[in-house]
């Protein structure tokens, strides 16, 4: 492929968060190379509607699920998570939360950081889940490009591009 960095299910905030004065242009995944990079995932289906208020456990499984469809667009496999966060706004709900992450990641062995914070982006979410997995080489160079509907191609190097087009600043002597 020749694309440096895949980046699926393009979003801006302005869309997403339209109560707050936000523009930032992201992604809900980025392959680049064989690392894979998730948006952490919360009690939130893809098509943006909320799963499990007040429940951790339900919205742990969305979380989940998520992860799973996510890397599977980017040619990822759940086997291949290295690196697993996540938030809880209570304690109380680690037992809930860890118990559904087991079931998910059973026989993986990724490394995992667990944080009680304050709140996450939405008074509602309650658990956010974060990911990072690396594609093995040998299953790196037979990944199909992503399907046309997650609308990839027009962003894979446009920073690059962007940024070339500025005007070169000439070094003080």
């Amino acid at each position: 492929m020749a694309y440096s960095h895949v980046r699926l299910r393009k979003f801006n905030t302005a869309k997403t968060y339209p109560e707050q004065k936000l523009d930032n242009d992201l992604s809900m995944s980025v392959r680049a190379g064989n690392f894979v990079f998730l948006r952490g995932q919360v009690g939130q289906a893809l098509d943006g509607s909320n799963v499990g208020t007040g429940d951790a456990a339900a919205q742990t499984e969305q979380a989940m699920k998520n992860v799973k469809q996510l890397l599977e667009e980017q040619g990822a496999k759940l086997a291949d998570i290295c690196k697993i966060v996540v938030y809880l706004t209570d304690p109380r709900y680690r037992e809930a939360v860890y118990k559904v992450v087991g079931k998910w990641l059973k026989g993986v062995y990724p490394v995992s950081t667990g944080l009680v914070i304050q709140a996450l982006a939405r008074p509602e979410w309650v658990v956010e889940v974060d990911v990072i997995a690396v594609i093995p080489e040998r299953r790196l160079k037979s990944l199909p490009e992503p399907a046309e509907h997650l609308q990839w191609k027009d962003t894979a190097d446009a920073a690059d591009k962007k940024s070339s087009k500025k005007p070169k600043r000439k070094k003080a002597k």
